[in-house]
């Protein structure tokens, strides 16, 4: 029996940003249904390598690949990853004013689907993990991210995920910026999409250990200066809030 092809493979990626290099011949594999942790200090390429995966414009890859469910992706445009089921939550959501969150969850889910849903399809979903997230109904209505806090911004990206199902979904920093209360109602949301989609893919980018308190990795990953330079369960993430970077740098 041959081992399982990974959901996500990145191998040997180096990632150039206007014109300076931040990822150094990255190597990461992210099988179906686990959720791996990259941690790393400022600026050592955690936010570069979740929006290379994504296919965000602006990063330019060099050298290496990335392959999505045994294909490679690396020249795909955001938009095609996105439809085969790569999900990215940002750091810091755009707004966008006069496009509802309802409107904007329907155009989204039908191009991921590849077919027109319906506003009642949409709907019922929508009220579902709207209520598992604790936003109010009336927030479908509201412009996507205009006026919205933190925590709801991040909300909204989980909601985003839980609509959207991807096979694989990069959460880059959705700890950030979040009250404990907030951590918690995100971190739920997480766990009830993955319930719901046990072979989704997960790869949390964080600065802290703080959020693996509510949502325990199978593995961790240190990135420094562009490179992937230590594996490890979980236990390893302790090792990093006891003793930082220093080791690594």
């Amino acid at each position: 029996m041959t081992d399982a092809v990974p959901l996500l493979s990145v191998e040997g990626l180096h990632v150039e940003v206007d014109g300076h290099e931040i990822l150094r011949g990255l190597d990461l594999e992210v099988p179906a249904g686990e959720l791996h942790a990259v941690m790393g200090p400022n600026g050592s390429g955690k936010s570069t390598l979740a929006n290379t995966i994504a296919g965000s414009p602006g990063y330019a890859v060099t050298a290496g690949r990335i392959l999505f469910q045994g294909e490679d992706v690396t020249t795909w445009p955001v938009d095609v990853r996105a439809k085969a089921g790569v999900f990215l939550a940002f750091q810091y959501p755009e707004e966008i004013p006069g496009v509802p969150v309802s409107q904007f969850l329907r155009q989204a889910v039908s191009a991921r689907k590849g077919t027109d849903v319906s506003v009642l399809e949409v709907r019922v979903s929508l009220v579902e993990w709207m209520r598992r997230l604790e936003m109010d109904e009336a927030f479908a209505s509201r412009y996507l991210n205009e006026g919205f806090s933190g925590g709801e911004k991040k909300r909204n990206e989980i909601l985003q995920m839980a609509l959207l199902e991807p096979e694989l979904a990069v959460l880059d920093e959705t700890d950030s910026g979040l009250d404990v209360d907030a951590l918690r109602v995100v971190a739920r949301g997480v766990r009830e999409v993955r319930a719901a989609k046990p072979e989704l893919g997960l790869l949390l980018v964080t600065h802290y250990r703080r959020i693996l308190h509510e949502l325990t990795p199978d593995r961790v990953h240190v990135l420094v200066n562009g490179r992937i330079v230590e594996t490890g369960g979980p236990e390893l993430a302790d090792r990093l809030d006891a003793e930082g970077y220093e080791a690594w740098s």
